[in-house]
């Protein structure tokens, strides 16, 4: 594990990654109350307004009155490419250090992160891939939350409840209703499963099990692509708040 330098890290981007369900938000959140930062998220399913649940946004009681970015960006199928996230997201980085504040990222969404902190050049976006990515940039501290697979699946089958206690029915319903079943963006997520479950093609306890089957995929692409960064700290979730606020205080 790397071993990062508390002198020379102090104020740089603080930068959290993981798989879906691992509780980067949380930490996230903990740490910028204890640091005096705000959270950008890096995740490309919860860019779009009104996909909330499904997502997995946090609450407003979750954010603690943190400052959130990266929400509700665009509509549902509004085209919003990894340029933007990059566009967005440096500004955004700017803005909260131009009023004295620590920006944390914390989110899944590989190329998201690394358009950031690889500092990527998009001139043609169709073939840039990940074989073109630089040195990282040395402005940012990147850790990861390490779980065992059994408890990382636990931990998802417990959101998947969550979930439909959350009322993901009703949301699924308004957005089909808003937007239409062939928007690109209702066929992501958890909203194709619900959306059987409401055709009563499958029980709410299948829906339960395919949305972790889903999102435990989901996990093992993100962790494939996130252990190709070696500068990544991973750090157990209950490890990563002491050792941050240490960093940096």
């Amino acid at each position: 594990m790397r071993i990062a330098n508390a002198k020379s890290d102090s104020r740089k981007t603080l930068v959290i990654v993981g798989p879906t369900g691992s509780g980067k938000t949380g930490v996230a959140v903990n740490l910028a109350l204890r640091l005096g930062g705000e959270v950008i998220s890096a995740d490309s399913r919860a860019i779009y307004r009104g996909m909330d649940i499904g997502t997995a946004k946090p609450s407003v009681s979750e954010m603690q009155g943190v400052r959130h970015f990266g929400f509700d960006l665009v509509e549902p199928g509004e085209r919003f490419t990894v340029v933007d996230f990059q566009e967005y997201c440096r500004e955004v980085m700017a803005d909260i250090r131009a009023r004295g504040k620590l920006p944390i990222i914390a989110g899944g969404t590989g190329l998201y992160v690394d358009a950031v902190l690889y500092d990527y050049g998009f001139s043609d976006i169709v073939k840039k891939t990940c074989s073109d990515r630089t040195e990282m940039s040395s402005d940012f501290v990147v850790v990861g939350v390490k779980w065992e697979r059994d408890e990382l699946r636990a931990r998802l089958a417990e959101r998947a409840n969550k979930l439909f206690a959350q009322d993901i029915v009703g949301e699924t319903k308004r957005l089909v209703r808003q937007y239409g079943w062939e928007n690109e963006a209702m066929k992501a997520n958890i909203y194709p499963i619900v959306w059987r479950m409401m055709e009563d093609e499958i029980t709410e306890d299948e829906a339960k099990e395919l949305s972790v089957f889903e999102d435990w995929h989901l996990a093992k692409r993100q962790m494939t692509w996130l252990a190709r960064n070696k500068n990544i700290i991973w750090l157990r979730l209950d490890e990563i708040e002491n050792y941050v606020y240490n960093l940096y205080r």
